[in-house]
């Protein structure tokens, strides 16, 4: 497809498939376009913009940008990494990156974590959420409709369970770390929040060695955007993923651990800012001793 050119009416710029950089992904309808930059999406400086606000986030890169595969004008964005440290310079860029985003209404998906890679798991996640939103946008009304993220169907281990768990893999390889001995538990626990005016989060881990986890955590922020299941549940899921990814170097340098009794404390801790929390806490039997 060559780009035909952008709306008048729209900020955003449809980006051309035959510009020499093929596309990562197709899928339903939809381009998914890698490392691209916020200046090869927006077209020009929106009201409201100071012009070092400007200069700034043009140049800053975008992990994946999802396109309408008739017309190639950008439908969301998607980025994944590490949060940047508070105060930093990296957090000052992202303010001003996200306040253009939000001056031409560009949805973006941002997953913060530690663990994950936009090269090592971003495809995965994009098509994940391709799908899950197309779902919900065709799925059956009423209180009886499945969600995307209950469907049930064969998992990796031969049980019949959620087949859109995104950490399934992660929970199959627990049990075979388990059973291997590389672990004091098959089980992969977690916990989701969503925080009034912030991201939704989630918490994932599992037990070593006898009162030692390996725990990951993941926050997502839906910025005008919907992922097309409950965020709170998707966060909780990637937080699994990372575990996942970290039991596959068990047996390499010994992982970063945290006591079981250091775990339930912080998780009481969360309990303890339920009043900041959308819908509350509902993790109360992970507090008890």
């Amino acid at each position: 497809m060559t780009s035909t050119g952008s709306d008048h009416t729209s900020w955003l710029r449809a980006i051309p498939t035959d510009d020499g950089r093929a596309p990562v992904l197709t899928r339903a309808g939809q381009v998914v376009h890698a490392d691209r930059r916020m200046g090869d999406l927006v077209q020009r400086r929106p009201p409201g913009i100071t012009g070092h606000q400007w200069s700034t986030a043009i140049r800053t890169g975008v992990d994946f940008v999802v396109c309408a595969g008739d017309s190639g004008r950008p439908l969301f964005a998607v980025e994944i990494g590490p949060p940047a440290p508070a105060g930093s310079a990296a957090q000052r860029t992202e303010r001003m990156k996200n306040a253009v985003g939000a001056a031409v209404g560009l949805e973006v998906l941002r997953i913060e974590s530690p663990t994950l890679r936009a090269a090592d798991h971003g495809r995965r996640i994009v098509a994940y959420v391709i799908d899950a939103r197309g779902y919900a946008e065709g799925g059956l009304p009423g209180e009886t409709a499945v969600g995307f993220r209950d469907i049930l169907g064969r998992l990796p281990d031969g049980r019949t369970g959620p087949v859109n768990d995104l950490g399934a893999l992660a929970r199959a390889a627990a049990v075979e770390a388990y059973v291997g001995r590389r672990l004091a538990d098959p089980i992969v626990r977690g916990l989701h929040v969503t925080w009034k005016d912030g991201p939704a989060e989630g918490w994932s881990w599992v037990e070593v060695r006898p009162g030692a986890c390996l725990v990951e955590r993941v926050s997502v922020w839906e910025h005008r955007f919907s992922c097309g299941v409950d965020a709170a549940r998707l966060a909780e899921d990637l937080a699994a993923v990372a575990v996942g990814e970290r039991l596959a170097g068990l047996d390499g340098d010994a992982p970063a651990l945290i006591s079981r009794d250091e775990l339930r404390a912080e998780i009481r801790g969360l309990r303890a800012r339920r009043d900041e929390l959308v819908n509350g806490f509902a993790f109360d039997h992970l507090c008890v001793d």
